[in-house]
C-alpha cells in the first residue's frame, strides 16, 4: 500500500490531530477528520487547516465529520485517536457500537495510555505514536506549532503489525514531519522519556500560571522541575526503563529551549477542563507506590491539580 491508497480517519482536531491530518493529506492520503466541536469543523470545512510557526502548511479537507459514528461509516484503513486521554473511553464506546475491524493509532502522550485500547482492540491492531511536536490554537483551525524536536516515533505495541507503522513513518517523514518506525521496547522508553519532560513543567505551569519559558528562567522553579524529574527517573529504573547517566541534566537542557507558551495541561486547567495528570505525574506516583519509592513532588502536583479540577467541576455543574 502507498500513501494515495491509504484511507485514514482522525478523531480529535486539537493541535496534534490537525498537524497529523495536514501532513497525511499533503502526502496524498484520503483523510477523514472528525471532532464534536461543530464550530471548529465548519471552519475546517470552509477554510481548511493552517499550520504556522515552526511548520507552515495549509490544506483543505473534503471529508469532515462532527460525530464518530459518521466517520466510522467510512471504509478507512487506519483510525488515529488524537483526543485527550480522558475522552478515550467515550471514543471506544462509539467504536464498539460501530463494530469495525480497525487498526488504531494512539496519538496521545502519557504512560499506559495503550491499556485503554486493549479493552477493545487486540494488541496486534494497536499502534502507539510518541509525539515530539507541540502547538497551540491561534484559531479553531489554525495551529501555531511552537516546537518540533524530531523524530516522532511510531510502533506496533506487540511488534506484530509491521507494514502500517512503517508506512505511516515514511509518509510523515516525506512531508517533513520526521517520524521513526521503532519496536515496542523503544516506544515504551520514548513514552516514559516524553512523559517525564511533560510532567516536569505541565502541572507547575498550570498552578503557577508561568509559561514554560518563564518557569525555566527562574532558579526556584527550575529546582522544582529537577526534583520532579529525579523522582520520575528513579521510578522508571524500577520499571527497567533505563536512561543515560546524565539524563536529568539533558532533560533540563531540553526544557530550557521550550517556548514562551503554556503546556496543554495548563491550558486545560486554566479553562476549567479535565486534565491528563493521571497519565503523567500520577503515573509516577502509582508506579512509585508499586515499588515503595517515595515521590513527594509528583504527589503534591498530582493532588493539587486534581483538587483544582474538582473545584472547577463543581463550578461548571453549578452553572448548568
Amino acid at each position: 500500500m502507498d500513501a494515495k491508497n491509504l484511507k485514514v480517519g482522525i478523531i480529535g482536531m486539537g493541535p496534534i490531530g490537525q498537524t497529523i491530518a495536514v501532513h497525511l493529506e499533503k502526502a496524498g492520503c484520503k483523510v477523514f477528520v472528525c471532532d464534536i466541536n461543530k464550530k471548529k469543523m465548519n471552519l475546517i470545512r470552509e477554510e481548511g487547516i493552517e499550520l504556522v510557526g515552526k511548520i507552515e502548511k495549509s490544506v483543505y479537507f473534503k471529508y469532515v465529520y462532527t460525530s464518530v459514528s459518521e466517520l466510522l461509516r467510512q471504509d478507512i484503513d487506519l483510525l488515529v485517536s488524537a483526543v485527550k486521554a480522558y475522552h478515550v473511553d467515550t471514543i471506544l464506546e462509539q467504536i464498539e457500537k460501530a463494530n469495525k475491524d480497525l487498526i488504531v493509532l494512539c496519538a496521545q502522550n502519557g504512560i499506559d495510555i495503550k491499556v485503554k485500547y486493549t479493552s477493545l482492540f487486540q494488541d496486534s491492531k494497536i499502534l502507539r505514536m510518541v509525539i515530539n511536536f507541540a502547538g497551540n490554537l491561534n484559531a479553531p483551525n489554525v495551529v501555531n506549532v511552537t516546537f518540533f524536536n524530531p523524530p516522532n516515533y511510531v510502533a506496533s505495541i506487540d511488534d506484530t503489525e509491521e507494514e502500517m507503522p512503517k508506512l505511516i513513518s515514511d509518509i510523515l517523514t516525506s512531508q517533513g514531519l520526521r517520524t521513526q518506525c521503532v519496536d515496542s521496547f523503544k516506544i515504551s522508553e520514548e513514552s516514559w522519556y516524553k512523559t517525564i519532560l511533560n510532567a516536569a513543567l505541565s502541572p507547575l505551569c498550570a498552578i503557577s500560571r508561568l509559561t514554560m519559558k518563564e518557569a525555566m528562567t527562574d532558579t526556584d522553579t527550575i529546582e522544582i522541575a529537577e526534583q520532579i524529574i529525579i523522582e520520575a527517573v528513579e521510578v522508571a529504573r524500577a520499571e527497567e526503563i533505563n536512561f543515560e547517566p546524565n539524563f536529568v541534566k539533558l532533560c533540563l537542557r531540553y526544557l530550557k529551549k521550550t517556548g514562551d507558551h503554556f503546556p496543554s495541561l495548563a491550558v486545560d486547567l486554566m479553562n476549567k477542563r479535565k486534565t491528563e495528570i493521571d497519565y503523567m505525574n500520577g503515573k509516577f506516583v502509582e508506579y512509585g507506590r508499586k515499588h515503595y519509592i517515595r515521590t513527594p513532588m509528583n504527589l503534591v502536583f498530582t493532588n493539587l491539580v486534581k483538587a483544582i479540577t474538582k473545584k472547577n467541576d463543581s463550578f461548571n455543574n453549578s452553572k448548568k
